[in-house]
């Protein structure tokens, strides 16, 4: 099982923007989603259509407001 845990805001947006993480809204209603996405960040919806053709070890970093 993968690890959990919390992680710094500011270097978040650092490891998005380079491709070292996935940043992934946790929400799974699109509507509360759209309200509360930020920039770089996939829907759950989106995730998973994509879940095929990611690695097994890319880092996936889920928030909620």
């Amino acid at each position: 099982m993968a690890e959990v845990r919390r992680v710094n805001p500011q270097g978040v947006q650092h490891r998005v923007q380079t491709g070292e993480a996935l940043f992934v809204c946790a929400y799974d209603s699109e509507e509360m989603c759209g309200e509360m996405r930020l920039e770089g960040a996939m829907t759950l919806g989106e995730l998973n259509s994509r879940l095929s053709g990611i690695a097994k070890e890319q880092e996936i970093i889920f928030y909620c407001k």
